[in-house]
């Protein structure tokens, strides 16, 4: 079983350095023993992710009820043959990961199976389930059942994550809108995205951001560095479409090149290591 355990969180961190190289560079940053269960948290992630976003052959509703109604028996059960389900419930049990933040993140990737434009109750629920639950279920990995510890770092967790999403929504306006027929944005209408639409969007992030970094500040050594690198590299990405032109925003998808991701951690592991963050 023990050989079984390894090979399929083995496969959660092959998913996770696949798909993400600047989350597998954070998760490198993490304490040895947060790194495995946080590839397991990621590799549940993006399989849900996977069905909605690019399994447009098939029968995404059908695969997203199965993936949900397998990860519901793997956490029961305490086993899967599915390595990304099995690896995920192995976290989900050892760390009493609240099943409703679960439950709070397959109904927002249900909320992906339809096109629709976002009011501001559709657009706050939306990245609850699809970032916010995300950092949550890591923070509980982070304080290791420490309920103070981590009900003081909630708030936090929550921001940053928020800002993740928002800015993912920005690098992603085009392909959302004119290849998956979404808006997530409250009253987005691509020929109304001006600088002053823009700019507001901008402002909500970065209030998220100043209190996601507090909140990278209080976290224990073991996973400040690591969540730090996932904020700078994030920051650097909001700062490159803060100075873009709404149109360019559209135009392309706004990306950090490896090697500038390479610069950013080094400057990162400095900054932490002398106490400057």
């Amino acid at each position: 079983m023990t050989l079984f355990d390894q090979v399929s969180t083995e496969c959660s961190k092959i998913t996770t350095n696949k798909y993400s190289t600047s989350f597998s560079l954070g998760i490198r940053l993490l304490g040895k023993n947060l790194r495995e269960p946080v590839y397991s948290i990621y590799g549940f992630v993006r399989f849900a992710d996977e069905i909605v976003d690019t399994f447009h052959d098939y029968n995404k509703r059908k695969l997203l009820d199965q993936f949900k109604k397998d990860t519901i028996s793997a956490i029961n059960d305490g086993i899967s043959l599915n390595p990304i389900l099995h690896s995920f419930q192995l976290v989900v049990n050892k760390y009493n990961i609240d099943f409703e933040l679960i439950e709070c993140f397959l109904n927002s990737m249900e909320m992906d199976l339809q096109d629709q434009s976002y009011n501001k109750g559709l657009y706050e629920k939306y990245i609850l389930g699809s970032a916010e639950v995300v950092g949550l279920m890591c923070l509980q990995v982070f304080t290791n059942g420490d309920k103070n510890e981590y009900e003081r770092l909630k708030p936090y967790a929550m921001a940053l994550g928020s800002a993740f999403q928002k800015i993912n929504f920005l690098r992603d306006l085009k392909n959302d809108y004119f290849e998956l027929g979404r808006s997530y944005f409250p009253g987005f209408e691509l020929n109304s995205f001006n600088e002053k639409t823009k700019e507001e969007i901008e402002k909500d992030i970065e209030k998220d951001f100043e209190m996601g970094l507090q909140g990278i500040k209080m976290l224990p050594v073991s996973s400040r560095l690591g969540v730090y690198v996932a904020y700078v590299y994030y920051n650097s990405l909001f700062k490159k479409i803060r100075n873009k032109k709404p149109q360019e925003v559209l135009e392309s998808r706004i990306r950090i090149p490896d090697i500038q991701k390479l610069s950013l951690l080094v400057g990162s592991y400095f900054k932490h290591q002398l106490n400057l963050i």
